[in-house]
């Protein structure tokens, strides 16, 4: 029981340090406050950028145009819709043999002469005129895994027999994802220098708070009090500081994600520029500024109390 008596003096004492050391608390439960929300702020930024430039990596897509098959006239074994079948089975059993492909859609040359008849009177007019002769050619829209692969995949469907041309945007799209990886690990780099900082500025906050009451921890120690019982309830302290400073970050946090994300419709220019839903997402982004708060907190307190002031 002796354990959780010790425990229970440390919680008490804590409380009673924080309110007698008010003022030095109070600038260690702000220095917490400014830092979190800054924190809070990255985080929310980092991983937005993080979900926009994915979406926009797995919209970029290779589109195929096959080879128009045509017949001679003197040769009546020749069956035009037969060759374009044996031309798209082999395309697609090719295609199954490379992992890197996510999925693959096949728009056939019908399909394309109907929706261009629907989308334009001057398109239905001119295959009315040329009547069952389809100038139009199948194409197959494929998706791959990683937009880092889009040109190894277009290499290799264009190695395949019966393929006329692949389109994915060559020379930009290696560009856009240069780009993409840049801002990702700039957003990353953000987060990380001011978590680092704001464990920093905390940490330091609380050593000066423990720092100005060395007389007192000098005292136990005379008195023959052992350093666990020392050091306990300057852990709890460094814990509720901690603990206090990101109050306000969360309140923060959940109230204003949520109206930002009401009040956009949840994107910013369209759904390709979309926000992360706050349900979840937002939660897991105040557990980690309490978890941060009240981790840097303690270790503050217990890194003073060890280092500085040699118990």
């Amino acid at each position: 029981m002796k354990p959780v008596r010790i425990i229970i003096r440390s919680i008490r004492d804590s409380f009673k340090n924080i309110i007698r050391n008010f003022s030095l608390s109070l600038a260690a439960i702000l220095c917490a406050t400014i830092t979190l929300m800054l924190v809070s702020v990255s985080m929310i930024f980092g991983a937005n950028v993080n979900q926009i430039t994915e979406k926009v990596e797995s919209e970029l897509n290779i589109v195929v145009y096959m080879t128009k098959v045509t017949c001679k006239k003197d040769n009546s074994s020749c069956n035009v819709e037969e060759e374009e079948e044996k031309i798209r089975t082999n395309f697609e059993s090719e295609l199954e043999k490379l992992d890197l492909i996510d999925s693959y859609t096949l728009k056939t040359k019908e399909e394309w002469k109907e929706e261009m008849s629907k989308y334009n009177n001057s398109y239905k007019e001119m295959f009315e005129y040329l009547g069952e002769d389809n100038p139009l050619v199948d194409s197959y829209t494929i998706k791959v895994k990683d937009a880092k692969s889009l040109t190894d995949v277009a290499k290799f469907i264009n190695s395949i027999n019966g393929v006329h041309q692949t389109k994915y945007g060559e020379g930009m799209v290696e560009g856009i994802i240069s780009a993409f990886d840049i801002i990702k690990i700039v957003s990353f780099g953000i987060v990380v220098a001011l978590v680092l900082v704001t464990a920093f500025l905390i940490s330091n906050t609380i050593k000066l708070t423990i720092f100005s009451r060395r007389s007192e921890i000098e005292i136990m120690r005379l008195v023959g009090a052992s350093n666990a019982s020392i050091k306990m309830p300057f852990l709890f302290e460094g814990f509720l500081l901690g603990f206090l400073g990101s109050i306000i970050p969360i309140f923060v946090t959940i109230y204003g994600y949520i109206v930002l994300y009401f009040k956009l419709d949840g994107k910013i220019v369209s759904e390709m520029v979309g926000l992360i839903n706050p349900f979840n997402f937002i939660f897991a982004v105040s557990a980690c500024l309490l978890i941060i708060g009240t981790v840097v907190g303690m270790f503050g307190s217990i890194r003073a109390v060890r280092k500085y002031l040699k118990i």
